[in-house]
């Protein structure tokens, strides 16, 4: 029987204008294998285990940083008599992709299958705690610019990773198997820039040099989902947010998230979620506000 680990698409605060959560959590038997369609990082404070990204497993004390892409599965191991505690920030990959910038962090995504942890220790470490900390007050707290110090504190942490990550690493058969299995990534990253678009397989074929048939097994080995599906998903999570988070009219958002018709945006939203947009939003509005 083939096992499927645990698929979770959703987390605190996902549909509104800064998706991201930060949590600290305490994990005296580890955590089941999972995977997501969102980024995630994790910092240890205390205790003693190991995690497996898709079955390479590296060990986690205090001081363990680690990067997970989407669709990657992952598993926490504790170890016997002792309790791992670390920080889980979940996150968009749309934090990480702001137009008109010069240096996209965008790139951590295309290299951090390579590289997926670091182990800091010294002024390194001290550091990239106190960012850490820092975010968590922020998140907790509700201070005025609390999203624009949250994306720009993600920024440091990630800029710290990356800098902390070898510059370079032994070309063995592994790493190459690592780096061919990445390859996906910048069209993935294209999705995520263009699905707003008139998008369709046949651009990606065109602009990765693939054919049609190959850059849909390969969203399909990755994702679990057909191109169809993957585009649909990414277009009505944004419209979410911005029915949860804006006053724009529903026809606007309809348009803005790459629907050419209020007519087939309103069915394919009512398929995924199971009620008109215009619905959503007065649910969404009816609910009392997270305090974060």
């Amino acid at each position: 029987m083939t096992y499927f680990p645990d698929y979770f698409k959703t987390y605190p605060n996902m549909n509104t204008s800064s998706p991201l959560h930060i949590s600290l959590n305490t994990l005296p038997r580890g955590f089941r294998p999972h995977r997501h369609d969102f980024l995630e990082f994790s910092y240890v404070i205390d205790g003693m285990g190991s995690e497996a990204i898709n079955e390479k497993k590296h060990p986690m004390s205090p001081g363990t940083f680690t990067f997970v892409l989407p669709y990657q599965v992952h598993e926490i191991f504790t170890t016997e008599g002792s309790q791992l505690q670390l920080y889980n920030c979940n996150f968009s990959m749309e934090l990480l992709m702001e137009p008109g910038t010069g240096e996209g962090l965008h790139t951590l995504i295309d290299l951090g299958g390579d590289i997926p942890y670091v182990q800091l220790s010294g002024t390194e470490n001290e550091r990239m705690k106190e960012l850490i900390e820092d975010m968590y007050r922020e998140y907790q707290g509700n201070q005025p610019w609390r999203q624009t110090m949250l994306q720009l504190r993600l920024k440091e942490i990630l800029v710290m990773f990356d800098r902390a990550r070898p510059r370079s690493q032994p070309d063995t058969a592994e790493t190459s198997s690592s780096r061919k299995g990445a390859s996906l990534w910048p069209i993935i990253h294209y999705i995520h820039q263009h699905y707003q678009d008139d998008l369709a397989l046949s651009d990606l074929a065109k602009q990765f040099s693939m054919s049609m048939s190959r850059i849909s097994e390969l969203i399909k080995e990755t994702t679990g989902q057909t191109f169809v599906h993957f585009l649909r998903d990414l277009r009505i999570r944004h419209a979410c947010g911005l029915l949860a988070s804006t006053d724009m009219s529903v026809t606007e958002i309809a348009m803005e998230v790459g629907y050419g018709s209020y007519k087939t945006f309103s069915r394919v939203f009512r398929e995924s979620r199971g009620l008109a947009p215009k619905d959503y939003r007065k649910l969404k509005g009816s609910q009392l506000p997270l305090p974060h």
